[in-house]
């Protein structure tokens, strides 16, 4: 099972998105018959790439911010301390 297949959703994968549908308009029988099982599964994988490069992208934002929190914290002390 995938997710829903909207390309805005999924722009690193909006091309395999379009091969993967046409490849069902193309083939209504067929498609049950593994006809677009290759895109399938590069679609899959495509999906797989781009959720690991999104946590990863979100796990060096929140580096960031609790570096910054970090530093605030510290120049609350230091002032409220004087």
């Amino acid at each position: 099972m995938h997710p829903p297949l909207t390309l805005h959703k999924h722009p690193m994968c909006a091309e395999i998105i379009e091969q993967f549908q046409k490849c069902h308009v193309e083939h209504p029988i067929a498609k049950f018959f593994g006809e677009c099982t290759d895109l399938k599964i590069k679609l899959d994988r495509c999906f797989r790439e781009e959720k690991a490069l999104k946590r990863k992208a979100n796990f060096e934002e929140s580096k960031k911010l609790k570096e910054q929190l970090r530093i605030l914290r510290k120049e609350n002390a230091a002032s409220s301390s004087q």
